[in-house]
C-alpha cells in the first residue's frame, strides 16, 4: 500500500507541486496541496515543504490564497474555468493578485498552517536548516488576516465562504438554498471540461454549474472585493479547519521563540463563535449559516428551493435512494415536527445535515458535551459510523438529496474521513478511531485510491490515483494521528530511497530557496544521522 500510494504522488508531481489527478485536475489546488503536503512527509519532508511553498507564491497581497495556481503549460481549455476566465492578474490587481502567476480569485479551507506544523515536525532539523517556518509563518499570519478580518460577513467573528468552490464540498446540499437566489449565467457561456473526465449523473448539474459561473464572474467584475455579493455562508469545517490552522500557528510561533498564547485565545475565542453561531443542540451537530438567507430552515423553504428539489428528486431517479428512504422516513418527520425556521439579524441556519457539521470535532477546545454529541451523530442513523456505512458519508444518509454517487450530496471522501478520525482519536474515541482508520486504509487500496467513494459499498467515484487519497493512505499507515508529537520523530531511510527515485525520474527534489547549508543539512537526514519521521 505504501509503495502504491507513492506511485501515485509521484506520478502526479510537476516538479515543484502535485496535482490533484493528471486529468481531471491539472493544476495546483490549495487545501488538496496541505494534505499531500501532509502525506509527502513521509516520503520526503524536503518536497512537502516544496510543496507549501510553491502554494504560497501565488498568494495575494491582501493575504488570500489561491484556490487554484495554475500551470502555464496547460492548456486553456484543459480545464474551466482556466486562467483567461479568472484574469487575476488584471482583475484581481487591485487586490494585490500576483503579476507573473496566474491563479483563481477564489480561496478553500484553510489547512495550510496545519500542515507546515506537521512538515516540520517530519524533520526539524531540516525545517530549520531550510529556516522553514520563519519564511511561512508570515504567509500564514497574512492569510489568517484575511479571512478573520476581511471575510467576516456575518458579524459574528467567523468567516463566511463567497462560493460553494471555497468550502471545498462544491455541491453540497447546503448550498441549494442560497444558490436558489442566483440566477444562472446562459449554459451557452462556458463550456464544461469537468464532463470529459466523470459521469454526468455523478457531478453537479448543469443549472448548478450555471449559478457557480455566475457568483464567480460576477466576484470577478467586483474587483474581487469580498462584500456586495449575492453568496455568504459560514461554513462549520471551513472555520473549524481555521481554529486548527490558529492554533499550530501557536505552536510555530513557539517554535520560532514567541509565546504564542495570542494566537491560543483567539482560537479559543474562535471555538466559542464556533459554538454560538453554528451550533444546534437539539441535533446534535453543527449546521451552516446563511448570512444573507431569511426564507430559509425545515418549515420555510422558498417555493424556488421546493421546485427545484422536486427536479433534482426525478433526475437522480429512485433505485439510488432506495437505501435509504425507509430508514429515512421516520428520521424526517421527528426531525419536521421539532424543527423551527432558526435565524438571527445575520442570517438564517441552513437545516442540512452535512459531513461539515461533524468537522469541528478535530478542536482541542470543544466542550466535552458537544464533542460527546458529535461522536453520538457520527455513529448515528444519519452517518451510520460503525453501521452500515464504511465510511463516513458527506451527506446525510436519510435526506431527500442523498445520493451515494453524486459529487458530495452523499459519496464519502478520504479527507473528511481523515478529519474525523483524528478528531475521534482527539477526544478518547480510540475504538471508532481504529475502526475508521482500517475502513480508511482498506478502501482506499480497494479502490486504487478513488477521489471518493459509494460510503456503504466502496465503489470507486470519480479519478482514480487521486493524491489525497494516496498522501492520507501514507499518514494513516504511519500510525494513530494522536501520535504526531516532536518528541517521537525518528529517523526514516526510505526519505533517500523517494528522493533518489524522482531524481532519476527528472523531477526536481529541491526547494529553490535551498541553500548549501540545508542541502548538507538534507544529506545528512538522508542517511538516517538526523531527523526523521515518527514512528
Amino acid at each position: 500500500m505504501r509503495i502504491g500510494a507513492a506511485q501515485v504522488l509521484n506520478d502526479n508531481w510537476t516538479g515543484t507541486s502535485t496535482v490533484p489527478s493528471r486529468g481531471l485536475y491539472p493544476h495546483q489546488w490549495s487545501w488538496d496541496s496541505a494534505f499531500i503536503a501532509i502525506g509527502l512527509r513521509h516520503l520526503s519532508p524536503l518536497r512537502a515543504q516544496t510543496e507549501l511553498e510553491t502554494l504560497l507564491g501565488g498568494q495575494w497581497a491582501d493575504g488570500r490564497i489561491p484556490h487554484i495556481v495554475f500551470n502555464p503549460s496547460v492548456p486553456l481549455d484543459a480545464y474551466f474555468p482556466s486562467p483567461d476566465f479568472w484574469r487575476s492578474s488584471t482583475a484581481g490587481r487591485g487586490a494585490g493578485a500576483p503579476r507573473t502567476v496566474q491563479t483563481s480569485g477564489i480561496v478553500q479551507p484553510p489547512v495550510h498552517a496545519l500542515a507546515a506544523w506537521l512538515v516540520h515536525q517530519a524533520d526539524p532539523a531540516l525545517s530549520r536548516a531550510r529556516a522553514f517556518l520563519p519564511r511561512v509563518y508570515p504567509r500564514l499570519a497574512a492569510w489568517h488576516r484575511y479571512l478573520l478580518h476581511r471575510r467576516d460577513l456575518g458579524g459574528g467573528d467567523l468567516a463566511s465562504v463567497v462560493h460553494p468552490w471555497e468550502q471545498g464540498m462544491d455541491n453540497s446540499p447546503c448550498w441549494d438554498a442560497p444558490l436558489s437566489r442566483v440566477t444562472p449565467a446562459p449554459a451557452r457561456s462556458f463550456r464544461r471540461a469537468d464532463l470529459d473526465h466523470g459521469a454526468p449523473e455523478d457531478r453537479p448539474t448543469d443549472l448548478d454549474y450555471g449559478r457557480y459561473v455566475r457568483l464567480a464572474t460576477d466576484y470577478r467584475e467586483r474587483q474581487y472585493a469580498d462584500r456586495g455579493g449575492e453568496f455568504a455562508v459560514e461554513d462549520p469545517a471551513f472555520n473549524a479547519l481555521l481554529i486548527a490552522s490558529e492554533h499550530a500557528l501557536a505552536q510555530i510561533a513557539r517554535e520560532l521563540g514567541a509565546t504564542g498564547t495570542a494566537r491560543q485565545a483567539r482560537a479559543e475565542r474562535l471555538t466559542a463563535a464556533l459554538v454560538d453561531r453554528l451550533w444546534d443542540p437539539a441535533e446534535g451537530m453543527f449546521f451552516c449559516r446563511d448570512v444573507y438567507g431569511g426564507n430559509v430552515g425545515r418549515g420555510g423553504e422558498s417555493s424556488a428551493l421546493e421546485s427545484e428539489r422536486c427536479s433534482r428528486s426525478s433526475d437522480l431517479g429512485s433505485e439510488r435512494r432506495s437505501r435509504s428512504s425507509a430508514l429515512g422516513l421516520e428520521q424526517r418527520s421527528r426531525s419536521s415536527a421539532r424543527a423551527t425556521e432558526r435565524r438571527s439579524p445575520s442570517g438564517a441556519l441552513i437545516p442540512e445535515r452535512s459531513v461539515a457539521g461533524l468537522i469541528p470535532l478535530i478542536l482541542p477546545a470543544l466542550p466535552r458535551e458537544i464533542a460527546s454529541a458529535l461522536v453520538r451523530t457520527v455513529g448515528g442513523p444519519h452517518f451510520g459510523l460503525g453501521g452500515d456505512t464504511r465510511l463516513v458519508p458527506s451527506y446525510d444518509l436519510t435526506g431527500d438529496a442523498f445520493d451515494p454517487h453524486r459529487y458530495w450530496r452523499g459519496p464519502a471522501w478520504f479527507n473528511t474521513n481523515w478529519l474525523l478520525e483524528r478528531g475521534l482519536r482527539l477526544h478518547g474515541e480510540h475504538a471508532r478511531a481504529d475502526g475508521l482508520r482500517a475502513s480508511l486504509l482498506d478502501t482506499a487500496g480497494e479502490s486504487r485510491f478513488a477521489e471518493y467513494v459509494d460510503p456503504y459499498t466502496g465503489e470507486a467515484c470519480g479519478a482514480l490515483g487521486f493524491s489525497w487519497t494516496a498522501a492520507l493512505t501514507l499518514d494513516l499507515l504511519h500510525g494513530p494521528s494522536g501520535a504526531d508529537q516532536a518528541d517521537r520523530i525518528v529517523s526514516h531511510p526510505g526519505h533517500f530511497a523517494f528522493d533518489k527515485a524522482h531524481s532519476a525520474t527528472g523531477h526536481s527534489t529541491t526547494g529553490h530557496r535551498t541553500t548549501a547549508r540545508s542541502a548538507a543539512a538534507h544529506s545528512a537526514f538522508e542517511t538516517g544521522a538526523k531527523g526523521g519521521d515518527r514512528g
